[in-house]
């Protein structure tokens, strides 16, 4: 599913596209409500550069075997985006760029031998340092669509969607108490994922089925959509938790 030096060219890439369409903002943009309840396009620019550095922590303690939290603390993670959230687009643009290149720095700097080396990210997630690069995609791409600047779910790579997909499916809601069991089918191919309380075959707790297009299904899933462009033969959508 994940590929650590095609995860970080990804990563490059992502981070143009998202640079070009920060470039092209009027400053009084920065200010303007995101698409994510309670944020401007300030906090999440902000978010995205104190994310890099955060990844950077990682990567530095899979390196080094030192353990170098992501934050210092939510606290701080929060006042440290507040804080930066109101400051002028062409500080967010020299932040974000100067991050991402620390960021490229750290994970070219990681030996291969460390890639399987499990660090903790927030709220006590053990992850191998190998998928941080993926890790940082995500955020990378989803948060350039919350920007709400045109970058859109119809404009995320396929290979991303359906890497994200995987991603989420496998990973981060399988075996979810919080997650229904779900039958998801993608448009394209009418590829098929399993993925929450149950698995593939559980006749006690029967998958419910969404379908549709890839991209719906991702926005769904990551709280972005209230499931447009999907259907559920079975019955209304199911209620998933916050993606946190």
């Amino acid at each position: 599913m994940t590929d650590y030096a095609r995860d970080a060219a990804a990563v490059r890439g992502a981070t143009d596209r998202l640079m070009s369409s920060v470039s092209r903002l009027e400053e009084s943009a920065v200010d303007e409500p995101s698409l994510l309840p309670g944020w401007t396009r300030g906090h999440v620019l902000a978010h995205l550069a104190r994310n890099a550095d955060a990844v950077v922590n990682l990567l530095t303690w899979a390196r080094t075997g030192e353990p170098t939290p992501m934050y210092e603390s939510e606290d701080a993670r929060d006042s440290a985006i507040e804080d930066a959230a109101g400051r002028p687009l062409p500080v967010h643009l020299d932040d974000l760029r100067t991050s991402a290149f620390r960021l490229y720095a750290a994970a070219a700097a990681l030996p291969a031998g460390r890639r399987s080396y499990e660090v903790t990210m927030r709220r006590g997630v053990l992850e191998p340092a190998g998928r941080l690069p993926f890790r940082r995609l995500l955020e990378v791409e989803l948060h350039h669509v919350d920007l709400g600047v045109g970058y859109t779910l119809a404009d995320l790579p396929a290979a991303f969607v359906e890497q994200a997909l995987d991603f989420l499916t496998e990973v981060r809601f399988a075996g979810q108490p919080g997650v229904p069991p779900l039958r998801l089918v993608s448009g394209e191919g009418g590829r098929v994922r399993h993925t929450g309380r149950a698995g593939a075959g559980r006749e006690d707790l029967p998958a419910v089925t969404v379908e549709g297009p890839s991209a719906a299904l991702l926005g769904w899933l990551t709280g972005r959509t209230d499931g447009a462009g999907l259907s559920c033969p079975d019955g209304p959508l199911p209620v998933l938790p916050p993606l946190g």
